[in-house]
């Protein structure tokens, strides 16, 4: 199949790309001029991550910039979006989460591209939080566009629970909300997780469907993740408990200063994102027992977050956590 790719650049992105082309499609990809997490990306580096497909560069949040450009002129089979705002604040959430997906879906109607594959996240099926509602809005908008659509909906990713190793390096203790079991999560890598997306194209019980899906294994709890680095790492458990009422706290303070400094509340935007992820769990919920099902969340994939910490700490490689880190 030939296949238009957006946010080809992130981490899964990049994952998905390969999974595309060792499946043998011909895969374009529009990237920015500067690539990576944090917008900085050397272009040179960036081409070589994205071995295999061809790449052009453009603005993906200003469509009417790329329309008259030949490659886009060219058929599409299908397009697979794993583009996603960089920090979730309500501006970015709706630019990019809905107002950009809108834009090429509506351009994917117009070429006759017949099916559309979207990277969303879990976290939409409680949609507290504003880039939650853009996400779900242009699900919504994808479900009723006629088009075959597969939609992606992942737990917690590796990188997403890499943020503390730095913190034991430095000799400091674990972070935990509560007691460290108030949440749980099947966190899946970003190879498998590419291979999954890369699935949606051609396998037909993935067509016309919402798609939670996790990793292999049972769900762990950050007080299990902590215990598997501790491990790994060959130190003693250090653990620091923080009460969720803390975060409650900053959330009502950086409100209330955000008033007079509107940058703040931008923050608060950021805490409560923070908070959700430390009291709702990545797994599929069951609005009828109104709890999180670890049995209804799918597995996929054969790399477990175990392994993953492993080589990162053995091979000394880092993970460019991006503006997602949290804790």
């Amino acid at each position: 199949m030939r296949v238009l790719l957006l946010g080809a650049t992130g981490t899964i992105g990049q994952a998905t790309v390969k999974a595309l082309v060792q499946a043998g499609h011909e895969v374009v990809c529009l990237v920015r001029d500067k690539s990576g997490g944090d917008g900085t990306g050397n272009t040179t580096a960036m081409q070589m991550s994205l071995k295999g497909a061809e790449t052009h560069f453009g603005d993906v949040l200003d469509i009417q910039s790329v329309l008259a450009e030949k490659w886009l002129q060219q058929p599409f089979d299908a397009l697979v979006s794993c583009l996603a705002s960089r920090n979730g604040t309500p501006r970015d959430a709706w630019a990019i989460d809905y107002q950009a997906h809108s834009a090429w879906l509506q351009l994917a109607k117009t070429k006759g591209i017949k099916q559309f594959v979207l990277l969303s996240a879990l976290c939409v099926q409680k949609p507290l939080l504003e880039f939650q509602r853009a996400k779900l809005a242009f699900e919504n908008e994808l479900v009723a566009s006629g088009l075959n659509y597969s939609i992606v909906r992942p737990t917690a990713f590796f990188k997403s629970l890499s943020g503390q190793i730095k913190r034991l390096k430095q000799g400091k203790p674990f972070l935990l909300f509560g007691d460290g079991q108030l949440t749980a999560c099947k966190p899946i890598s970003d190879q498998d997780l590419g291979q999954f997306i890369a699935n949606c194209l051609t396998d037909n019980h993935l067509h016309r469907a919402v798609l939670p899906i996790g990793g292999p294994g049972p769900a762990i709890t950050p007080l299990q993740q902590a215990q598997i680095l501790f491990k790994v790492m060959g130190l003693p458990p250090r653990y620091k408990h923080v009460p969720v009422g803390f975060l409650d706290m900053v959330i009502v303070v950086l409100k209330t200063l955000g008033r007079l400094m509107p940058v703040l509340s931008d923050k608060a935007e950021l805490a409560k994102i923070g908070r959700y992820y430390a009291t709702e769990s990545m797994l599929v919920w069951d609005p009828q027992k109104s709890a999180y099902d670890e049995h209804a969340t799918p597995s996929f994939g054969s790399q477990t977050l175990h392994a993953h910490y492993e080589h990162m700490l053995h091979n000394r490689i880092d993970v460019d956590l991006g503006q997602h880190s949290v804790f």
